[in-house]
């Protein structure tokens, strides 16, 4: 993979192959944490302490050091922008591909925003339930005042398993899907 196509706060993706390769950069890390864990032996405690302040985790894409508590939240940010850019290149090739910058201190407008203006915008979270603070209604709103030809909420959530669209949670034109792996 071409570390220049993504820095921490953007990614662009262009074909499914390039979404696939992002996922296991994000599986990749999770797997070094993952025999961090398992390696490790000490105190219940102490190990907790350092998943909360050491930097003994990873960003799932770019692999800089990270605390583990802000790795599981940075994994599941990007493991659902890197679902909804696949869903969203099959269901708009016309969009060239599509910038990601999910996350609290996004660089763009949107979580996803397709290369040719004005196509495509989407917001996407990984939540318990979509109802957490009330994020999906939030997200709703905010998308209703753009102007994208197409807008999108993608979640991830234990209460939909799967990757399907939700018509019963749609309001005002937006397409609203549960992601999975």
């Amino acid at each position: 993979m071409d570390d220049n196509v993504f820095s921490a706060a953007l990614v662009t993706v262009r074909s499914l192959a390039e979404v696939d390769r992002l996922l296991d950069r994000v599986k990749s890390s999770a797997a070094r944490v993952y025999d961090w864990v398992a390696a490790f032996e000490g105190d219940p405690l102490q190990m907790l302490r350092h998943m909360k302040f050491d930097q003994v985790g990873l960003h799932p894409l770019a692999h800089y050091p990270l605390n583990i508590v802000e790795q599981i939240n940075q994994t599941w940010t990007f493991s659902v922008a890197l679902l909804a850019a696949r869903q969203l290149l099959l269901l708009h090739p016309e969009a060239r591909g599509f910038h990601l910058a999910p996350g609290a201190h996004a660089s763009q407008p949107l979580d996803i925003m397709s290369e040719v203006e004005g196509i495509v915008g989407a917001e996407t979270f990984a939540a318990v339930t979509p109802r957490n603070n009330n994020k999906l209604a939030k997200d709703i709103a905010k998308l209703s005042a753009r102007s994208e030809r197409h807008r999108y909420i993608f979640f991830m959530s234990p209460e939909f398993p799967g990757s399907a669209r939700l018509p019963r949670l749609e309001r005002d034109g937006i397409q609203v899907w549960s992601v999975d792996f």
